[in-house]
């Protein structure tokens, strides 16, 4: 089955509360990043151990629950690398990454549910590793996607987290509860 690609800008979500997942990201101190990071992907891997209807998509164009968790874990990957570039060099470009192209080409559907949880959570430490390691004067330094979208560390971390946040939401229905980390 086709997935139906998404190109909506989410940068909104730095703006307003996401009405789907229930996260206002504007609640969310960029410190508390590594936490929710770690939160998540804990509930990831229940989803991932919930029985053979994590292959099961719900609806046609919709992502099975091991597709979604193959997302999330390469968005790990992929933050954490955009991250580091932050980190490390003076206002970067993000490489562009096409996950509906890289969702096919990894096969995401197919992949071992067990695997998929080990990697999901190593990704998930590594990132929330650097987050934590992000020292005061850090937060504000700059990056750019090639679309123009403008992040300072600070925004880039509230931005990510919604991600995964809004996924969990996708697989399980549980709306994030603002506040806390408790809301994973």
């Amino acid at each position: 089955m086709e997935i139906v690609p998404d190109s909506k800008d989410w940068t909104w979500v730095l703006k307003r509360p996401c009405p789907e997942c229930g996260l206002d990201t504007r609640r969310v101190k960029p410190a508390e990043a590594a936490g929710m990071l770690r939160a998540n992907s804990t509930a990831w891997v229940g989803v991932l151990h919930r029985g053979s209807d994590v292959r099961t998509r719900p609806t046609p164009g919709v992502w099975s629950p091991l597709e979604y968790a193959c997302h999330v874990r390469d968005v790990f990957r992929l933050y954490d690398e955009r991250l580091l570039l932050m980190l490390a060099e003076t206002d970067p470009l993000f490489p562009n990454w096409d996950q509906d192209e890289t969702a096919v080409a990894q096969r995401y559907g197919e992949q071992d549910p067990a695997t998929v949880a080990t990697e999901l959570q190593e990704a998930a430490e590594t990132l929330a590793s650097h987050f934590d390691g992000v020292r005061r004067q850090q937060w504000q330094r700059r990056g750019s996607r090639t679309d123009g979208a403008r992040f300072t560390v600070a925004s880039f971390a509230r931005y990510f987290i919604h991600d995964p946040v809004h996924h969990l939401y996708d697989v399980t229905g549980r709306r994030h509860q603002d506040g806390g980390q408790d809301g994973m």
